[in-house]
């Protein structure tokens, strides 16, 4: 009994013994894993970022770049890429890198807007970019890229237009001061006051053109036309595009024919496409010498997704020079500035048409030749077509931008003079 129960006693210190050991040996391999070695503290582009840092990286609109210590890439966004910040695992841009080597010295943020050449361009365009620099933890730089191309054109714009609207403005009001104080001082000459009066009448015609214009012009940038989208006849459209102009083709014998416009219908905001094809009709007749002809022909055109209408207005004008067919839908650009004056043109006429055309999924291109005359061929989407693609694709391209070549080869097929038309 003696014997079995020191045997017992010696096999219950040795386990004893060895789960000691054992629960040693599991501890010194747990705190050894734990201990920071040299490898896993390498700043390569493999190596760990702070906890979330890599989640925040990945939601930010901006071009994001970690830098560590030897001013390698730990982590790059793809848009950094795009714009060709890092190249090779390195910050490719030397005034990025110093800005990025101060913060790492002193911790402070640092910003800085810089010019860059375009990637993959041989143009000398430039992309504007905002860069801020910040230390992220005790061993890392973040580095954040802001493109502000897209907002320095857009400024650019607002100011020329600003500018330019001041000018415009400044014209009839100047005018309209000098004649009233002519008006007064030839009080007691009853054929001048008449002549200075009818000079006054015309320039207070020209602003108040000039402000409806620029009316419009906001209204069509701004509204949404699909809105209130209807089918509208074409030769309605037509119609209201004659009489608008009618006085002035009489006053100088100017024959206004429209054909092919019967059982046509475009979709969209009826008051806009009004605007739009008087516009083109109204500077067709302002542009023609007296007694030519002003032609409006429409017809359907077969294209992918369905039919669109094409409606020409074509004149024996002037014509437009090549150089300046790529600019005429530029706001307050003339052809003929002096021409504008006399016949009272504001210059935004032809930004309106482009604004309506585009913001109906159609497009207005114009052919022209010297001495003979312009066809500008407004392309709309038909109203079962435009309805159909609406309804699959969430509506036509709205485009918003100036620029763009809006430029088509001479009109061969659409008759510009068609036989006269009853219009309704």
């Amino acid at each position: 009994m003696d014997v079995n129960a020191a045997v017992a006693a010696a096999a219950a210190i040795a386990g004893l013994c060895t789960g000691v050991i054992a629960m040693l040996a599991f501890r010194w391999s747990e705190r050894d894993q734990k201990k920071p070695t040299r490898t896993s503290l390498r700043p390569d582009s493999k190596g760990p970022l702070p906890p979330g840092v890599d989640t925040v990286l990945s939601v930010l609109s901006s071009s994001a770049v970690v830098l560590d210590e030897s001013d390698s890439v730990v982590k790059a966004s793809s848009a950094a890429y795009a714009l060709g910040l890092v190249r090779g695992g390195r910050l490719s841009v030397e005034p990025m890198l110093n800005m990025a080597r101060d913060t790492r010295r002193d911790g402070e943020i640092r910003q800085v807007e810089l010019d860059l050449p375009r990637r993959g361009t041989g143009r000398g365009e430039a992309l504007a970019v905002s860069a801020r620099v910040a230390p992220l933890g005790s061993r890392l730089v973040l580095l954040l890229v802001e493109d502000l191309t897209e907002a320095r054109r857009i400024e650019a714009v607002r100011r020329d237009f600003v500018a330019n609207v001041s000018h415009e403005l400044k014209t009839p009001t100047g005018a309209l001061s000098l004649l009233s104080e002519a008006v007064m001082d030839a009080s007691d000459d009853p054929e001048a006051v008449e002549r200075f009066a009818g000079r006054m009448q015309i320039e207070a015609t020209r602003l108040t053109n000039l402000v409806q214009e620029l009316i419009d012009l906001s209204r069509v940038q701004n509204d949404d036309p699909l809105e209130d989208a209807e089918p509208v006849r074409v030769d309605e459209l037509v119609a209201e595009a004659i009489d608008r102009c009618r006085q002035q083709a009489g006053s100088k014998q100017i024959t206004m024919a429209a054909g092919g416009t019967a059982e046509l219908r475009v979709w969209g905001n009826r008051g806009q496409l009004a605007a739009a094809l008087g516009n083109l009709v109204e500077n067709a007749v302002n542009y023609s010498p007296a007694r030519t002809r002003v032609g409006i022909a429409a017809r359907r055109v077969a294209v992918s997704g369905g039919n669109e209408i094409e409606i020409a207005v074509t004149d024996q004008g002037i014509g437009i020079s090549e150089k300046d067919r790529e600019r005429v839908f530029e706001r307050f650009y003339r052809v003929d500035p002096a021409r504008s004056r006399a016949t009272g043109g504001t210059g935004l006429g032809l930004a309106i048409v482009k604004h309506v055309a585009a913001s109906h999924g159609g497009e207005v291109t114009v052919w022209s030749s010297e001495g003979q005359g312009s066809t500008f061929t407004l392309r709309l989407p038909e109203a079962g077509a435009a309805r159909d693609r609406d309804r699959t694709s969430g509506g036509p391209l709205i485009v918003n931008g100036d620029e763009g070549p809006y430029q088509a080869a001479a009109p061969d097929t659409l008759d510009p003079f068609p036989a006269p038309e009853v219009l309704p």
